[in-house]
């Protein structure tokens, strides 16, 4: 059980049954009374936001979560599978949970899944992550300005600006944390 003068930026609690991350957060001292723990909460299911303020003493539970390492399988339109590489079970996350990971999804990919009381709620993917060019438009010769870069579009769907050297079929290096092209794979 965690007490109010724990609270810090990434704590994660649960509050009514839901898990909360703390994502934000300001101590206050005022000059007659208690102190005071003003904090900014995200719902880690729903990804709702909200203030609230705490006194001192006010305890709170810690969030139930795990993480496993899973194999990304398929996706069947509304749900992504993933695969318990220890344990070979299957879980199914939501394309609402994935947010922005949905981009860089590709077959037999392993991530870690994150689990609220046995059920998924998130992915952490890779930092870097290996993607093939599906589509690029070709180098004009004489096209050399520093700077320059065309868009390519990836095998996932994802568009990602790169250098004009970049062609069809190459493989590139992309950061799953910013959604650009990193380098050149052999």
């Amino acid at each position: 059980m965690y007490d109010s003068s724990d609270l810090r930026k990434g704590l994660k609690i649960e509050i009514d049954g839901d898990p909360y991350e703390v994502v934000d957060f300001q101590f206050v001292k005022p000059g007659k009374g208690q102190a005071l723990y003003k904090c900014r909460l995200k719902n880690m299911i729903s990804g709702s936001q909200f203030e609230k303020t705490y006194r001192s003493g006010d305890k709170f539970n810690h969030a139930d979560l795990e993480e496993q390492q899973m194999e990304y399988l398929y996706t069947d339109g509304e749900e992504y599978h993933f695969m318990n590489t220890s344990t070979y079970e299957q879980e199914a996350v939501s394309a609402a949970q994935l947010g922005d990971s949905v981009k860089f999804l590709k077959e037999n990919i392993v991530c870690n899944v994150l689990l609220f009381r046995g059920k998924p709620i998130g992915v952490s993917l890779p930092n870097f992550i290996e993607l093939r060019v599906v589509k690029s438009d070709p180098w004009v010769k004489g096209d050399t300005a520093s700077g320059s870069s065309k868009p390519a579009e990836l095998e996932t769907g994802l568009v990602v600006q790169v250098p004009p050297f970049i062609e069809e079929g190459e493989k590139l290096r992309i950061d799953t944390r910013t959604g650009q092209y990193v380098e050149r794979v052999k």
